[in-house]
């Protein structure tokens, strides 16, 4: 029973520690608003312009953001014809979108606000302090705002923004916001596993992204027979780092919300989780068996930790079990 730490105090320390404060994840949602609504004038003014759309984009989009985020995420959806076809070469899309972000806000921003940044054009909000990624997606004409993205890897991915963002609604419109929530203390947790791991030269592995399909997966099957337990945030950790321990991250993960099973080609990656819009795509296919191990370690002494602060007699041992989890600004009233 997690009676010292439960479910309400895991919930207050996600309010005032993790969680994007309203006011901050209104201006970023503003902020991409005003974006949209210039690009859309410009459009309107300009029917055959390359430039197609832009929709908000990851974990900001998708509200699973942890307050130390920094920057919001676009996808800018460029007219693949018009910069050379799926295989342009990325400097040259960046340079050619560089150029277009400009165009869109006319005088209204300087020069130095607009820089290249990592697979994207970033553009700073004096105002707020905040910054805007703009990543290209080399768009075809497809429904559903599915179109190409250039990853880290160099390689051309079909994906949607759209159902990247429905895929996880359509779950939070059953469990509730608890779910979302939970996505929020679970990233807060590797965050800080991974600032751990990077402090010592070895860098740990794990996207963002893959936290929210873990979580998405147990939503969907459960663990043990029992439900994802999103009204009992300490019991669904125990769900969640218990998955991966006893599966050891080796069995395939996929979804069928948008391709059925069958579409997803065998494969001996060492870890399967499989993109949900895209049955091509193995999200983790960079990760060796190394990195598999090493999640599945450190994942084990958060189990560890968390099943002894549900047992001892102690309000104080049991916090600092969680600290181990969360650092050491964790508490409970």
């Amino acid at each position: 029973m997690h009676d010292h730490v439960d479910h309400d105090a895991l919930s207050t320390y996600a309010v005032e520690k993790v969680n994007v404060p309203k006011e901050k994840a209104k201006a970023r949602r503003d902020q991409v608003a005003h974006l949209r609504t210039r690009l859309e004038t410009y459009i309107a003014s300009h029917p055959d312009y390359d430039l197609v759309k832009m929709r908000g984009s990851g974990s900001v989009a998708k509200h699973t953001a942890i307050k130390t985020s920094s920057d919001t995420d676009v996808a800018a959806y460029v007219r693949a014809s018009a910069v050379g076809g799926l295989q342009v070469n990325e400097a040259q899309l960046l340079n050619w979108l560089l150029e277009r972000c400009k165009e869109v806000y006319g005088k209204t921003k300087d020069a130095e606000d607009f820089k290249i940044s990592h697979h994207a054009v970033g553009i700073t909000m004096h105002g707020t302090g905040l910054k805007i990624d703009v990543a290209p997606v080399l768009y075809e004409g497809q429904p559903d705002d599915r179109g190409h993205l250039v990853t880290q890897s160099g390689d051309r991915v079909l994906t949607s923004v759209t159902q990247h963002l429905e895929f996880l609604n359509s779950r939070g419109r059953v469990a509730g916001p608890e779910l979302k929530e939970l996505i929020r203390l679970f990233k807060q947790f590797i965050r800080r596993i991974k600032d751990e791991s990077a402090a010592t030269g070895q860098e740990l592995r794990f996207k963002s992204f893959l936290v929210e399909l873990l979580v998405a997966q147990l939503h969907d099957h459960g663990w043990n027979g029992e439900p994802l337990a999103t009204k009992n945030y300490p019991r669904a950790f125990e769900q969640i780092l218990g998955y991966i321990v006893t599966t050891g991250l080796k069995q395939p993960i996929m979804f069928t919300d948008f391709y059925a099973t069958s579409q997803v080609q065998h494969s001996y990656d060492a870890m399967q989780v499989w993109d949900p819009v895209n049955p091509d795509n193995n999200v983790v296919r960079a990760y060796t068996d190394y990195d598999r191990q090493r999640i599945v370690d450190r994942c084990s002494q958060a189990l560890d930790q968390v099943s002894w602060a549900s047992t001892t007699a102690s309000k104080g041992s049991a916090v600092d079990a969680w600290r181990t989890l969360f650092g050491p600004t964790f508490s409970v009233a």
